[in-house]
């Protein structure tokens, strides 16, 4: 006998498993001795469908440009983004009947590509390190193919309400419920913006202001206030002058940025998986490795909680690859660095 199954059934399934999200506490963080006892908890973002938060940001946009008229029933989705957000966006296209354009930068990851593709995405490659008036920008790129093809819609991620909103009530949401109200610390690694932003103005509100947001900022962003250089870590950071910065991103909601090294980040990355057997992008190391600064500095009883933004199957070539990581100069020492309190 076979069973008929309504088409929409595997589709919108897919799409109600994005969201609620493990939360997980680290242990074997080697705080100093002098640290009371406080909690790190990471928020498992690779759970999602798409193997990143992304699918949050991507759905939420998505659907408020169906609501709006914006994005028509099977017209072509365009955007730049240096994978997840595009990975996110192919996956939704796929499901809901829009194709996708993706540009993104020669130096995304081989797996990032490929989880592009399997998700019948077009990929097109431009100038990540391109200046922001450059023609062969990402974002002008996009703009060029959006407007040969008639009826696309851009959802420019970075300058897009939707963006932060998807964390304003789902991820913030989700946080305060599964710690119970105790989160005292929220640490994000800031990219567009709309997760530190969303989430962050969430747990702020709920708290009357006691949580405090920290944004984590890898080596070479201008994000916390360092001279711009090359960025190692995917997804996240800015080198752009702040006339320039996303508007998803804002600022007023951080109290605090911690800027991490390369090594460090890459350290920590490399301790999830051999402590805890969590295969995570490089942005979750940046994330605990900052999430770990701010409970050496907690007060007793603090609830720390970082967001792992995404999966680490899509850097086996990458930071997990030793051939790559010295090509970079980064150094993944065999235990996490030493912190001392008030340093």
């Amino acid at each position: 006998m076979t069973i008929q199954l309504d088409p929409g059934i595997a589709s919108e399934t897919e799409l109600a498993a994005i969201g609620n999200t493990a939360l997980v506490e680290v242990t074997g963080l080697d705080l100093p001795a002098s640290v009371g006892r406080s909690r790190v908890l990471l928020k498992l973002e690779s759970d999602n469908p798409g193997g990143s938060i992304k699918d949050r940001t991507a759905l939420n946009m998505v659907r408020e440009a169906e609501l709006s008229g914006d994005l028509q029933p099977g017209a072509t989705i365009v955007e730049s983004t240096s994978g997840n957000t595009g990975v996110g966006l192919a996956l939704i296209g796929a499901l809901t009947g829009h194709p996708v354009v993706i540009i993104t930068g020669q130096d995304t990851s081989t797996e990032k590509i490929e989880a592009l593709r399997r998700h019948r995405a077009r990929v097109v490659f431009a100038d990540w390190e391109a200046a922001a008036d450059s023609p062969e920008n990402p974002r002008a790129v996009a703009a060029r193919i959006a407007e040969g093809i008639p009826g696309s819609w851009r959802p420019q991620q970075f300058d897009n309400a939707a963006n932060p909103s998807a964390h304003y009530f789902g991820t913030g949401p989700e946080i305060w419920r599964q710690t119970q109200r105790a989160i005292t610390h929220f640490v994000a690694a800031v990219g567009t913006g709309g997760t530190v932003t969303g989430t962050g103005r969430f747990l702020k509100e709920h708290s009357q202001g006691r949580v405090k947001v920290i944004a984590a900022d890898p080596e070479g962003s201008v994000y916390s206030g360092g001279e711009p250089g090359r960025v190692l870590v995917d997804g996240v950071g800015n080198t752009w002058p702040r006339s320039l910065w996303p508007t998803s991103f804002d600022p007023t909601v951080v109290d605090e940025y911690l800027s991490i090294g390369n090594d460090e980040s890459y350290t920590t990355l490399h301790f999830l998986r051999n402590r805890h057997g969590l295969l995570l992008g490089p942005s979750s190391g940046l994330a605990l490795a900052a999430a770990r600064r701010v409970a050496a500095e907690a007060p007793d009883g603090s609830v720390v909680v970082a967001i792992a933004p995404d999966t680490g199957s899509n850097y086996l070539s990458k930071a997990f690859n030793p051939q790559w990581l010295e090509q970079q100069q980064i150094r993944v020492a065999g235990k996490l660095p030493v912190l001392d309190v008030g340093s």
